[in-house]
């Protein structure tokens, strides 16, 4: 069965720095685009950042300067190092695989989620 399993998230201050890490099996994860969602308590899941097969890019408006994601292929890792982590930030974060498409003027969207991880907690507070 395809497993994709979140790691690193923590309590982190306002300003710190937290590396997320989502590690998939089960699957050829060399041909899924991968990406990192949120959800806050109350709130909807919102995309994060996208990673197409070949290292092409996106992110959410809110994350831009502060949040990098990459993919490590011989790992089966998908990481999203967090910078300048904002109390806004706080959320249970989640990684996804699936197809994508190229969007003008953003890079990759996933447009379907074939599977999730269970995610990780994020907590951002002084």
């Amino acid at each position: 069965q395809v497993q994709l399993v979140e790691s690193g998230g923590g309590l982190v201050q306002p300003g710190g720095s937290l590396r997320l890490s989502c590690a998939a099996s089960g699957m050829i994860f060399s041909i899924y685009s991968l990406a990192w969602y949120r959800q806050a308590p109350g709130k909807q899941r919102e995309m994060v950042a996208c990673i197409s097969t070949n290292n092409r890019t996106n992110y959410a408006d809110f994350v831009k300067a502060r949040f990098t994601i990459s993919r490590d292929n011989a790992k089966n890792t998908v990481y999203l190092q967090m910078n300048s982590l904002q109390p806004a930030d706080t959320a249970t974060y989640l990684c996804t695989a699936g197809p994508s498409r190229l969007e003008v003027g953003a890079g990759p969207v996933i447009y379907r989620h074939d599977y999730w991880g269970q995610g990780t907690q994020v907590t951002v507070s002084s």
